[in-house]
């Protein structure tokens, strides 16, 4: 069965519209259990996550840990019971019945995946962006498409490298592609564009192009996360 593990930090405008939609859009005999990992939010995330659970949604699991997506994700993993692992941004909204659609894949032998992308904006570039996550090439992959993996894989891989404050899951995807194990299933998940609207788009596209060509030339974590700090403030 499934464990969806959410990270989350200061996301009480969404998590809640993003925990009703999952609770409507899965298959009971699929999903284990929902766990939410907060890094230290300091809005009203923790409280409004409480009292959706206190509203009957027993699966659904309230965790705190430090700050940092991949020690979260990784923690978050450590608590979760089921076989396979779901790792799922907290703006990101899966496709209709796509546990379902997961375990279709699990049952073919594939052990690691996604879904394609579409953005919540009808700006040219995004959506051209989205349309590209249909081809099973590692430049087009990205965490907010979301990413499910057995768990005897992700423990054979070792997980989320926890010193990489970004790029998290670039160097985990990576990972999955040498060993040839990751599929992209053709339907669309639909993730915020909240940040490109912040930052410009042209502007933050620049940064990420950057940022892995830096990763493709050898710059390690803290050079990564130092360049990324000195251009965008989050």
């Amino acid at each position: 069965m499934i464990s969806i593990i959410i990270p989350v930090l200061n996301e009480e405008d969404i998590i809640c519209r993003l925990l009703n939609y999952i609770t409507r859009n899965f298959s009971s005999k699929h999903i284990l259990e929902i766990v939410v990992v907060d890094g230290g939010s300091t809005d009203h995330t923790r409280a409004l996550v409480e009292k959706f659970i206190s509203t009957g949604h027993r699966k659904i699991k309230l965790l705190k840990t430090e700050k940092g997506r991949a020690r979260q994700m990784n923690f978050g993993a450590k608590t979760a019971s089921g076989s396979v692992l779901y790792f799922l941004h907290a703006d990101s909204f899966p496709p209709h019945d796509f546990d379902s659609l997961i375990m279709n894949e699990i049952d073919q032998g594939n052990e690691a995946g996604c879904f394609r992308m579409q953005f919540d904006s009808s700006h040219w570039w995004l959506k051209l962006a989205g349309w590209f996550t249909q081809f099973n090439w590692r430049a087009c992959r990205g965490g907010d498409q979301s990413l499910f993996i057995t768990r005897t894989l992700f423990n054979r891989i070792g997980g989320y490298q926890e010193h990489y404050t970004i790029y998290e899951d670039q160097v985990l995807i990576k990972a999955l592609y040498s060993r040839n194990q990751f599929v992209v299933i053709n339907k669309k998940l639909r993730t915020s564009a909240r940040m490109y609207r912040k930052h410009g788009i042209w502007k933050l596209q620049l940064l990420y192009w950057s940022i892995y060509v830096k990763r493709w030339f050898g710059a390690d974590a803290g050079a990564l996360y130092n360049f990324y700090r000195k251009r965008i403030i989050q």
